[in-house]
């Protein structure tokens, strides 16, 4: 039973990061936040990333260090790298498109 276990621990290991820079005053960043969970359950992709919502305030360190310039900010790191960004989404459209490579 263990080594059928450990391939998915693995694989949940290498999910890629998806990093969500917001602010919970910001109304932009909220309805960005919605188009994000449009995306992610329309094909039931809740499970493909591991989703990281970043404060910019109470994490300014990250958001120096990934460059953001404006909000809401997504990202996705893989391996350490960072392989996707979008600034400023304005709708599902743009999401899926970033995240395209993948979804399901």
């Amino acid at each position: 039973m263990a080594t059928a276990e450990a391939p998915v621990g693995r694989a949940r290991a290498t999910r890629p990061k998806l990093v969500f820079f917001t602010s919970p005053v910001s109304g932009r960043c909220r309805r960005v936040e919605g188009f994000l969970a449009q995306v992610l359950q329309r094909r039931r992709n809740h499970g493909t990333f591991r989703l990281h919502l970043v404060d910019e305030r109470a994490r300014p360190d990250l958001v120096e260090r990934f460059q953001v310039t404006s909000l809401p900010t997504l990202v996705v790191v893989e391996g350490r790298k960072e392989q996707a960004r979008l600034e400023s989404p304005r709708g599902c459209r743009e999401i899926e498109a970033l995240l395209a490579p993948w979804l399901r």
